[in-house]
């Protein structure tokens, strides 16, 4: 089968496309085949080595596919089953895997492959930030950073339905459109603009409840200056950089903030976690509370260009590749 390994990091261009022999499933795992996988930032952060993984690698964490085998004591699936997974064992960039069965999730027959491999990973990302970490109420203020990439544009979208008064930020003129048609109410361009400032003037000084910031070090003491007295600093990532130091003096006690650092597998540990929130994502997604659009396809050879157009901010929502 063909699939991409890394076997140094680096930029797009380690990422190697390979043929290789699969095994047959072990114990309660399962091989599938990838009918759609999702490309996702966090598959630069291993590609880079941001997030290290043992080298060589397999490089993704989201797909949908079809259960071809399954092996001993599998009793969550079977064969012919539509699942999508959204951690790890990394390798989703291939034609097929194996899989452990309690990492999967039954997909519903109205929600298409691409869409099941673009919602998996974003949609339970974006569950566990507005229900978990921050259970967002009605007539909360928040600020979300980079609103028209692909979990932006769902998370934006699931926080309007809620009744959430939503400000996002944008590099671009196009992106300012993305993000006001998928639930922003207020769209700064931080490339034009001090965030900051244009903040202040919709909700006040110190007027935001939480502050959902996956780009990092370069809106992080702009975020934590916009929030309210015991307002809550959600950093899930860390696409301009990695905030290595937090000064409690000066970014928690000014204010009496809260502040967390969360990632999916903190939110999905337990397997009744992981189905609790795939269930609200897919009902979210069928009832309208947010619309997923492809924004491009690639193909497994066209791999390193779809990293390129990732990290270039070129990609004006969810992309997956069609293996």
């Amino acid at each position: 089968m063909k699939t991409v390994k890394i076997e140094k990091f680096g930029g797009p261009e380690v990422l190697q496309i390979q043929n290789i022999e699969i095994n047959r499933p072990k114990s309660n795992e399962v091989l599938i085949k990838n009918l759609s996988i999702g490309i996702n930032f966090i598959d630069t952060y291993n590609r880079t080595g941001l997030y290290p993984v043992p080298l060589p690698s397999g490089i993704g964490l989201e797909a949908c596919g079809i259960i071809e085998e399954v092996g001993d004591d599998v009793r969550l699936f079977k064969v012919g089953d539509r699942v999508s997974r959204a951690s790890a064992p990394i390798g989703a960039y291939s034609e097929k895997q194996i899989v452990p069965e309690n990492k999967l999730v039954l997909v519903p027959n109205e929600v298409s492959n691409e869409i099941a491999s673009c919602i998996t990973l974003k949609g339970i990302t974006a569950e566990y930030l507005l229900h978990r970490a921050y259970p967002l109420k009605k007539g909360d203020k928040i600020l979300y950073h980079a609103a028209a990439g692909g979990l932006g544009q769902i998370l934006c979208a699931w926080a309007n339905s809620m009744g959430a008064k939503v400000i996002g930020t944008v590099g671009s003129k196009e992106k300012e459109e993305i993000a006001k048609k998928n639930g922003c109410h207020h769209v700064i361009n931080y490339s034009e603009t001090n965030f900051v400032e244009e903040v202040e003037k919709i909700v006040g000084k110190n007027g935001i409840d939480v502050v959902y910031d996956g780009v990092g070090l370069t809106t992080f003491e702009g975020s934590i200056e916009v929030l309210k007295i015991r307002g809550m600093m959600v950093a899930f990532g860390n696409a301009s950089g990695y905030v290595d130091t937090i000064d409690v003096k000066k970014h928690i006690n000014a204010k009496g903030l809260f502040f967390t650092r969360p990632s999916i597998a903190h939110y999905t540990i337990e397997r009744e976690e992981l189905e609790e929130s795939a269930k609200k994502v897919f009902e979210a997604v069928l009832s309208g509370k947010f619309k997923i659009e492809i924004s491009k396809k690639y193909s497994l050879d066209e791999v390193r260009q779809a990293h390129k157009d990732l990290e270039g901010r070129l990609l004006t929502g969810p992309a997956v590749i069609i293996p």
